[in-house]
């Protein structure tokens, strides 16, 4: 009886390992973590071939924003330089292998690098992303972040694509 339980065990082990993140999006500041601006569905790419970041926002600045995986997974504002920072404590873009640049979605260096989030005039969200050299299994206990800018997908002129200051936030992984 055990042995016909096994295989039930692990397809569902594995299946559950595979299931996408619906990630609560909230705005952000230095008070804290505010309302909930929306969700993003983190889900594998098909085939295999990364990861794709689904939107659904509302309520920002319309143009181009940083989007970003970040290393911890805590969207509360922490002190930085002596000031409170909005979303400090998710720490800097994943970079688990220490690349120490930031290269962009398809450049060698943080793998946290997402593409630009694309905002509407009406201040919606809900173009799809797709970060090439994600697995699903990367992100989840991480935080996503949408910066004030854009993002350059380098560090100059200013350090991490210049998107600026964090506006908004969400744990991926949680349920």
């Amino acid at each position: 009886m055990k042995k016909a339980l096994l295989p039930i065990v692990l397809v569902a082990a594995a299946g559950a390992a595979q299931a996408d993140f619906k990630v609560d999006m909230r705005a952000i500041d230095v008070k804290g973590i505010g309302k909930s601006i929306g969700t993003v569905t983190v889900a594998a790419a098909p085939g295999g071939a990364g990861v794709v970041f689904k939107p659904a926002l509302k309520g920002l600045i319309p143009g181009e924003h940083g989007f970003h995986v970040h290393e911890n997974q805590n969207c509360a504002a922490a002190e930085k330089e002596g000031k409170s920072v909005p979303g400090e404590a998710a720490g800097a873009h994943w970079d688990p292998d220490k690349s120490g640049k930031h290269a962009g979605p398809t450049g060698a260096g943080h793998r946290g690098d997402l593409p630009a989030l694309e905002v509407a005039a009406d201040g919606t969200a809900n173009k799809a992303v797709t970060a090439p050299h994600l697995k699903l299994a990367d992100v989840g206990g991480k935080a996503l972040i949408v910066h004030a800018g854009g993002d350059n997908y380098s560090d100059s002129p200013k350090p991490s694509g210049g998107g600026g200051d964090r506006i908004a936030c969400g744990l991926i992984g949680t349920k």
